[in-house]
């Protein structure tokens, strides 16, 4: 399926310059969103994962049907402040500023299995501050699917020891 047919690009959005890439066009087509997630099971299928964890919000969508389609388990990895049990935090740099993400201290156990899942691969940031907290409960990252990724900003770069699998290049 040509996942990229789906996806509407908003040019100047949010600022100048910026051309958003919009995933609701896609996940609002029932076929074309079953599709996605199916093709990044099918990649990951024969792979031993006890756990996806997604970021939030996107990550949500696209790494709970995944997790689901496995017949694992899902970890959120949230915004600092948003996850009412006891949590480990990291901070990663925003364009403007900072910003810290938070996973259950308890959502992952030394050894486990965990992929992470996310709408979006743009210059790594979140996806990187994820790893990071993953493997701080001793997790062990066996790859990273996206729906999209924007190459010209090499967040893969910052991936490099994680294998990246995306559906949609820019």
């Amino acid at each position: 399926m040509d996942f990229k047919s789906y996806i509407r690009v908003i040019p100047d959005w949010p600022q100048p310059g910026i051309r958003f890439k919009d995933i609701t066009t896609l996940l609002k087509d029932r076929r074309a969103y079953v599709a996605a997630v199916d093709a990044l099971v099918e990649r990951y299928r024969h792979e031993r994962i006890d756990l996806v964890a997604g970021p939030e919000a996107r990550g949500f969508v696209i790494g709970a049907p995944l997790a689901y389609a496995l017949g694992v388990g899902f970890v959120p990895v949230r915004k600092s402040g948003k996850l009412p049990a006891e949590t480990v935090e990291a901070e990663y740099d925003l364009e403007y500023g900072k910003d810290r993400l938070a996973i259950h201290k308890d959502a992952i156990t030394p050894g486990q299995r965990v992929l992470i899942a996310d709408d979006l691969l743009a210059t790594g940031g979140t996806i990187a501050t994820t790893v990071k907290l993953v493997r701080q409960l001793g997790g062990e990252i066996v790859g990273a699917a996206f729906l999209i990724e924007l190459t010209y900003l090499n967040g893969r770069e910052r991936l490099r020891d994680i294998e990246v699998t995306s559906l949609v290049r820019y």
